[in-house]
């Protein structure tokens, strides 16, 4: 049997450190964050876990940590032709697919740690657009398990008030990220699999849909019409932003968006005070959705540019400027023109959201990224897909929608 090629090169440990001098200053201006160092590392690997509230919470974590560490990260970053080799010989990041179990990228994981090698993952998988730590994958636990390392639980805060999922603006606040305690193998061992989740889950639970700090912008409201679709006046909708405030297209009703995240109605009182509270809502009215009655008129449509993601390749153009909709138990795109195209739900494995609004569909062994204008909202096409999901495996009362 061939020998394994060695995952982590010399030139890691040495471009990571010269990231490490150039990023710190650059996260402090950017964020305003206060990144503590992790004094008690020693010369020894780690698991990091950590909550995922900014797009550039892999530097926050790279900086707290000695040496080289190598981050899962999902089939994204793998697909942008030339960048994506320069990431692979810089910093050799683990390949993840999105939604999917991938016994590949444990058994790399596995390998690395054998090397001595430090491994970063978000086990959310996904940025939190509510402002809480989203849902957290049974499956971290075992996979902490085969990985046999010390784990480390890393917590982000202030990030959802600095830099929301849903914009394109940093705001003017304070950020804190750290390691907030360290699992040893002997406790993992002595922990079912059940207990080592709730004690991951817990420790990296933040709830920042909630009064704290102030975050000043001009633009705090704009694009968050990228993850709210549902009106608590009239139900199905969609918004548009414009700095502070957001519009409900169909009523007509503005919100607005203040330096303390609490959000307050024009002219008339807003049921909910901060987004996380509305983003409740939204799930819960999905979750009561009968999708049947949407299976002959849409529930949405966009106008979008489709991609066919060559895994670890590149992506190529698949649609341009194709007309999408939404139903109860499909997305079409095209419909009534020669280039017709459905996707089942019953033929899909996943579909899920990557970065802001961007939006993945697995439909067999092909992946589609999806992409509209600064405006779309892919959130709700994860959302509509689970629900169907579930009822179609007879949980009707099922909660979870995909984030």
């Amino acid at each position: 049997m061939a020998k394994r090629e060695k995952w982590i090169k010399p030139r890691h440990s040495i471009i990571q450190a010269i990231a490490k001098v150039i990023l710190r200053p650059v996260c402090k201006l950017k964020y305003g964050i206060t990144i503590e160092k992790f004094k008690e590392q020693e010369d020894r690997p780690y698991l990091v876990l950590y909550n995922h509230q900014t797009a550039f919470d892999q530097f926050f974590v790279g900086i707290s940590m000695k040496g080289p560490a190598f981050y899962v990260a999902t089939e994204d970053i793998f697909s942008m032709g030339f960048v994506s080799s320069l990431l692979r010989f810089a910093v050799a990041p683990i390949p993840i697919k999105k939604q999917a179990t991938d016994v590949g990228a444990v058994m790399n994981c596995i390998h690395v740690a054998k090397e001595g090698g430090t491994i970063v993952i978000a086990p959310e998988g996904n940025r939190t657009y509510s402002g809480r730590t989203e849902y957290i994958n049974p499956a971290i636990a075992p996979l902490a398990r085969k990985i046999n390392l010390p784990v480390v639980l890393y917590r982000i805060e202030g990030g959802y008030g600095v830099q929301p999922r849903w914009s394109d603006k940093t705001r003017k606040g304070k950020m804190r990220s750290y390691v907030s305690e360290v699992i040893f193998p002997e406790e993992i061992s002595a922990m079912t699999d059940a207990e080592l989740v709730e004690r991951i889950r817990t420790g990296l639970y933040i709830d920042e849909a909630a009064e704290g700090g102030i975050f000043r912008s001009e633009n705090r409201a704009e694009h968050i019409e990228r993850c709210a679709y549902v009106c608590p006046f009239c139900g199905l909708s969609e918004f548009e932003s414009h700095g502070n405030e957001i519009t409900c297209k169909t009523c007509g009703r503005t919100m607005t968006y203040g330096e303390d995240k609490r959000i307050t109605g024009k002219g008339f009182d807003f049921p909910f005070e901060f987004y996380g509270n509305w983003y409740d809502y939204q799930s819960d009215f999905v979750n009561s959705l009968d999708l049947s009655e949407y299976e002959e008129n849409p529930l949405f449509r966009d106008e979008v540019t489709v991609k066919e993601v060559i895994l670890r390749k590149n992506k190529i153009m698949f649609r341009e400027k194709s007309a999408f909709a939404l139903y109860g138990n499909r997305i079409t795109a095209d419909e009534r023109t020669e280039s017709e195209w459905c996707l089942p739900f019953s033929e899909l494995s996943a579909v899920s959201v990557l970065g802001r609004n961007k939006l993945n569909i697995y439909h067999g062994k092909k992946v589609y990224q999806i992409t509209g204008n600064k405006s779309f909202n892919a959130l709700k096409y994860v959302n509509i897909y689970y629900r169907w999901k579930n009822i179609s495996e007879g949980n009707e009362n099922g909660k979870f929608l995909g984030l």
